[in-house]
């Protein structure tokens, strides 16, 4: 079994935080991110370093330890680097446009798409390329799957929204003319 909850969470000299009542708050260059954590594990501020641990021995407390000490990790690395999402448009007359704070997408419907991006999350767009940044992974990766669930590539064509690491298995069309 991984021992990942185990390990402790180094803090560089820039990035800075504070346990409340479970509720854990960590600054940093790029911004603030705050998360309640609740009673359920001991979050220990130690110098420059976090650690979880766990209140007793049970499977619940094990699984959240290595849980909590992710979700923390992702905040510290949110707070100091940030995290980013690449989407690309793969079709004949599908096309995005920056509209004010929001995206608009042609994606072969009747009309065009109006994608609204929320709060604390950054959307670039370039030709048919959508980059999607922020401090937070999992907005990030929900407003990622959110625009990609528009219209999800096919499997014959390869046309639609996918991430540019993304591989689609294509599927054979029809084999030959019937006789």
């Amino acid at each position: 079994m991984a021992r990942i909850g185990k390990k402790p969470i180094q803090l560089k000299d820039s990035i800075t935080a504070t346990m409340d009542g479970g509720i854990l708050t960590i600054k940093g260059s790029k911004g603030q991110l705050i998360r309640d954590f609740g009673d359920k594990l001991n979050i220990v501020l130690a110098d420059k370093e976090i650690l979880v641990e766990k209140r007793e021995e049970t499977i619940e407390q094990n699984t959240l330890q290595g849980t909590f000490r992710a979700l923390i990790q992702n905040m510290v690395t949110g707070v100091d680097e940030g995290f980013k999402k690449t989407l690309e448009l793969i079709g004949v007359g599908f096309r995005v446009a920056k509209k004010g704070n929001d995206v608009e997408f042609h994606i072969g419907f009747s009309h065009p798409v109006l994608f609204k991006v929320p709060e604390g999350v950054q959307c670039d767009v370039e030709k048919n390329t959508i980059s999607i940044s922020g401090i937070d992974n999992q907005l990030v990766g929900e407003v990622a799957a959110n625009i990609r669930k528009l219209k999800k590539p096919e499997p014959y064509k390869g046309k639609g929204i996918r991430y540019t690491d993304e591989v689609v298995r294509r599927k054979a069309g029809k084999a030959g003319k019937a006789k």
